[in-house]
């Protein structure tokens, strides 16, 4: 009876550490440059503002731009290449871009990460083609300022500045591609 028990709580105990090594944490790979700026993006969003952990927790998945550039004297644009996550596992490749019009003048850079509440709006991104209005606005990543955040839409959007000045009051739209890997 006691071998019985004991066979059991190997066996519970193997399970739950096959468990946890298929949810662990995505490692990229050390010859791949944008598996690097990615990894490095998410770790500066997670030193600059801690409680984002709750969202790379919980987001069934999300979109990283380690690297965004963006610049306009009244018609303004910018661009940016990136990866995507379902369930903290790396399933393809992204692209930004943006166009605006209005009073603008500069240039600056940035990462963003965009995380889908659910399967429904990851779907709805991996569709091709996605495009976030006007009206979804990105949160800056700072100490404590996605505590409050909440999804809109089934997306919650977040940037961190690297550099650069940029004078802005414009209204555009950011358009994404997706690209699956094989």
């Amino acid at each position: 009876m006691k071998l019985k028990k004991i066979m059991t709580g190997l066996v519970a105990l193997s399970a739950l550490a096959f468990g946890m090594q298929s949810q662990a944490a995505w490692q990229p790979d050390a010859d791949n440059p944008v598996q690097l700026d990615t990894a490095k993006a998410i770790a500066s969003f997670k030193k600059n503002d801690p409680s984002l952990s709750r969202f790379f927790e919980n987001a069934y998945g999300y979109a990283v731009y380690p690297s965004v550039g963006k610049g306009g004297v009244v018609v303004g644009g910018a661009y940016g290449k990136g990866m995507v996550f379902e369930q903290n596992q790396p399933i393809g490749t992204s692209t930004l871009s943006q166009v605006t019009i209005g009073l603008q003048l500069g240039g600056q850079a940035y990462s963003e990460i965009i995380f889908f509440k659910d399967k429904v709006a990851l779907d709805d991104f991996k569709r091709g083609n996605y495009e976030m209005g006007a009206q979804v606005s990105a949160v800056a990543a700072t100490a404590g300022a996605s505590a409050d955040t909440s999804y809109n839409g089934g997306v919650a959007v977040f940037t961190l500045a690297k550099g650069g000045l940029m004078f802005e009051a414009s209204v555009g739209g950011q358009k994404f591609t997706f690209t699956p890997y094989k």
